[in-house]
């Protein structure tokens, strides 16, 4: 029998490639037990949900955000956040594929629905692309594809054609004529499917020239951005750079970081221009490459706060870049530098900062940061957190 010599040199060759390949594959999350996870606390937060729905005064309430004092916070459907729990659903249904969980989320689902009308702000995609438009993704109901469609022509009323941005907030005008905020980019994949469904471009051209106004007056040299960008209604012009839920104007809010990482991928997703590939590899590469980004890559409230190490850390932020990053692996030549960074991100979310069982009344994640300024959900479970973390498990499952 032949013998098989094996030398020192190649011993250690093959101990440098089992070293990579276990490097590449032993930070993936496990995605079955962390979906076990979720569905134990879902239940709960079920249970508690309709315990606080009975009991409370205001019967508008129906949708469950945060915790505030240990107690859980219900919103009403307007409220930007009303949106993220139904999403939950139809993500734990397209894991499970249970029908049991189709019709919970059918069912929190239609609480939103008649936000469609709601011209009073531009959290639209928020609201109802999270809820409705996951819904029709996985189901197809054809109701479901009215409601978007109404939903983004209702949206289309606060683009503005002067600035060439959709308004976000008609609150604070003592400080803003016309704020724009990095979030809004999350809401114009509601736009961009609604060209889809109905081969109608407004949709589509109103998308591209708030990504690109976006793109011109929102990032700074090193491609972070500033949270509020306020403009002259009349002529366009930048009147002001703020950041409104960040340390300072000049600093750079985590999650206003990662809805710009995760925008820009979704914009090159339904348009292909590479234009917004780079400046999602850009926003990527400032985030990945921060100094002040922790070991298990779950950013500070901010990556400029003052007091790190000693600072909050925002689970929702490491949640929404995370379900970026997947998407964006897809598409980059970076392709296994952002999984790796993806894995590692979501494997220390589903480690260690989930809730145990029963805990935080059945939200999923907890020690997010809503607005430390404002010392509002600081260090809590919220709403957001939980469906961008399994959107991220659903892509890292795709991403093998």
């Amino acid at each position: 029998m032949a013998r098989i010599i094996i030398t020192k040199k190649y011993l250690s060759l093959a101990f440098v490639l089992v070293g990579l390949l276990t490097s590449c594959f032993a930070q993936k999350p496990d995605v079955k037990k962390a979906f076990q996870q979720a569905e134990i606390q879902t239940l709960q937060l079920l249970k508690e949900t309709e315990l606080a729905k009975s009991a409370a005064s205001n019967k508008d309430l129906v949708s469950p955000r945060t915790l505030e004092s240990g107690n859980l916070k219900l919103v009403t459907s307007k409220d930007w956040t009303s949106g993220f729990f139904p999403g939950v659903l139809w993500f734990l249904y397209e894991y499970y594929g249970n029908t049991d969980w189709r019709e919970q989320a059918k069912k929190y689902s239609a609480f939103i629905e008649k936000e469609k009308t709601n011209a009073g702000t531009h959290d639209m995609g928020f609201k109802i692309y999270c809820s409705i438009g996951t819904g029709y993704r996985l189901i197809k109901d054809a109701h479901y594809k009215d409601v978007i469609i109404e939903s983004a022509r209702t949206l289309s009323k606060r683009f503005n054609p002067k600035t060439g941005v959709i308004r976000s907030w008609d609150h604070n005008q003592d400080k803003w004529k016309n704020p724009v905020i990095i979030d809004n980019m999350m809401n114009l994949e509601l736009l961009f499917e609604a060209t889809k469904l109905t081969g109608d471009s407004s949709f589509y051209k109103i998308a591209l020239s708030h990504a690109n106004t976006t793109m011109k007056n929102h990032f700074r040299s090193d491609y972070s951005s500033y949270h509020v960008i306020d403009y002259d209604p009349e002529t366009g012009a930048v009147l002001k750079k703020n950041t409104h839920q960040g340390y300072s104007h000049e600093s750079a809010w985590s999650r206003g970081q990662a809805w710009a990482l995760y925008g820009y991928t979704m914009c090159y997703r339904f348009t292909k221009d590479p234009v917004y590939l780079s400046q999602a590899e850009n926003v990527a590469g400032f985030i990945l490459n921060h100094p002040n980004l922790p070991k298990d890559l779950v950013p500070y409230w901010d990556f400029n706060a003052p007091d790190i190490p000693n600072e909050p850390r925002d689970a929702s932020a490491a949640a929404v870049i995370a379900s970026g990053l997947y998407e964006l692996s897809g598409y980059s030549k970076n392709r296994k530098l952002y999984l790796s960074k993806a894995n590692t991100m979501l494997k220390n979310l589903a480690t260690a900062y989930v809730s145990k069982d029963g805990v935080n009344k059945g939200f999923i994640l907890g020690h997010s940061t809503g607005s430390k300024p404002s010392n509002s959900e600081v260090d809590v479970p919220i709403s957001y957190a939980d469906y961008y973390y399994l959107e991220a498990l659903l892509r890292s499952r795709a991403n093998k």
